[in-house]
């Protein structure tokens, strides 16, 4: 076992957690799991975490500050920016043509959707400000699904205490708040008022960001001299930082059991009722995993490959799967930074002036896999009430996911909070999230992989065109 490497004992704690899981669900000691051994697994985030903002800092700080050319920053930025925004723009675009050519939604019991159909239209009826179907249709007012009609009524009278679910309200009032900022908020945000409250608030990571290019262009500026005893500092608490990081990898395996057998713990009590979540939500869970299988396994070793011929697919697996494994354990881009940072530095190639700069960046703003999520759950529920949405919507779906995605936390199930905007763009019920809720948790586990993966992608095409992929 000792001579085995990380990403295999990684794949080996992965899969124990799974068996674990089930084997406890089925003997019914979730309650053990879940108070016994989910704890480690919180743990393991939480150290990945802390790890993470300082990291981020003072790699930046020492990247930046290397440089000698202040111009080369720039440069770096628009080539960073330009390639996660086309690579986001292609994610949504890939989701769309899947869902529409799939159409998991419409695969759904006809009487059931016709019932979803009129729930819609009653929403739309009672909510001020929400434009009616551009579909032209109208059941509520057929005179052939009166029966229907006044079944779906009664029913939704009954759930009405479904719609003010807590947690959806709490996504909701967030998700107006963000709404209603100005379009250039984001880069307002982006500039920290106080640099310690920036650096303890892991959703504040841009300002980290920008503080730090801003400190290290600052050191670029000032006298030799002056300058170097901090770069010094910089240097070594970077590398106390990524040695810790080295220390927490040692144990990820056991770490990421603890992990997996939580979260399916938490799903539900018997084996049979997770099997019964995903049965009912399969046609949607498997168009989107095909999405994102499209992405890590098609997309990104194509492209990379095309650019960087020394570097083959088999190759390219290999150099970034701890980060993988750990981003689909994690759920967190944020938490997975510190190994994605090493793997692209040690195995990768990439100097660290370009993966200090690029995969933090990325970490925040570069969203692929939960800009894909967005437009496959947003028409496969529009299909599920038989909604159809015009080329026009789909085109702000498009628009709306990508910028959204930039909004997006690098955290756990941040993206839910995102499509609640998504579907007020298009006047879709933005309650309808609590459909897609029971499965969610998994699947982002698969998304955060999409956006890892993007990140290294990114990072390797930048450290090319700048001549610093030292090792192709």
């Amino acid at each position: 076992m000792k001579n085995l490497p990380l990403h295999t004992k990684i794949i080996l704690g992965l899969v124990a957690g799974i068996i674990w899981a089930f084997v406890s669900s089925y003997l019914g000691w979730n309650q053990f799991t879940i108070d016994w051994i989910d704890p480690f697994g919180t743990i393991f985030i939480r150290l990945l975490k802390y790890i993470a903002v300082p990291l981020v800092l003072f790699s930046i700080i020492s990247g930046v500050s290397s440089l000698t050319d202040i111009s080369k920053l720039g440069r770096l930025g628009a080539k960073t920016l330009g390639l996660y925004l086309t690579t986001t723009l292609i994610a949504v675009g890939v989701g769309l043509l899947l869902v529409n050519t799939v159409k998991p939604g419409a695969m759904l019991d006809e009487e059931q959707r016709i019932k979803n159909r009129i729930s819609y239209e009653k929403w739309v009826q009672d909510t001020p400000g929400v434009p009616q179907p551009r579909d032209g249709r109208n059941f509520l007012e057929d005179p052939n699904l009166r029966s229907k009609v006044e079944e779906v009524i009664s029913e939704s009278e009954l759930k009405k205490m479904d719609a003010k679910n807590a947690s959806i309200e709490d996504k909701m009032n967030t998700a107006e708040e963000t709404k209603e900022k100005s379009p250039l908020s984001f880069i307002v945000e982006m500039v920290p008022e106080n640099v310690v409250l920036a650096i303890s608030d892991n959703r504040l990571m841009l300002q980290v960001i920008f503080f730090a290019i801003f400190f290290g262009i600052t050191l670029v500026l000032v006298p030799n001299e002056q300058a170097k005893p901090l770069i010094e500092f910089v240097n070594s608490v970077n590398a106390v930082f990524l040695k810790m990081v080295d220390i927490v990898m040692k144990a990820a395996p056991f770490f990421v059991f603890a992990l997996l057998a939580g979260v399916i713990a938490k799903m539900a009590d018997t084996p049979a009722e997770v099997f019964e979540i995903f049965k009912g939500l399969g046609s949607y869970s498997l168009t989107l995993v095909a999405g994102l299988f499209f992405m890590v396994f098609i997309f990104y070793p194509l492209v990379v490959t095309f650019f960087i011929k020394k570097l083959s697919y088999k190759e390219f697996f290999k150099n970034i799967s701890p980060a993988q494994f750990l981003a689909f354990s994690t759920s967190s881009s944020a938490a997975t930074l510190p190994v994605t940072m090493e793997c692209i530095e040690d195995n990768m190639g990439v100097s660290k002036n370009i993966s200090s700069f690029v995969l933090p960046i990325g970490a925040t703003v570069n969203m692929d896999g939960t800009s894909l999520y967005q437009a496959v759950a947003v028409i496969f529920m529009a299909q599920m009430h038989m909604v159809d949405l015009s080329l026009g919507q789909q085109m702000t779906i498009v628009l709306t996911a990508t910028l959204a995605s930039i909004g997006a936390a690098a955290t756990p199930s941040a993206g839910l909070v995102m499509m609640i905007i998504v579907l007020q763009s298009v006047g879709l019920n933005p309650a309808w999230i609590a459909i897609i809720f029971p499965v969610d948790r998994i699947l982002d586990m698969c998304r955060t992989v999409v956006n890892v993966t993007g990140d290294a992608t990114v990072s390797t095409l930048v450290a090319k065109s700048e001549g610093e992929l030292s090792k192709y």
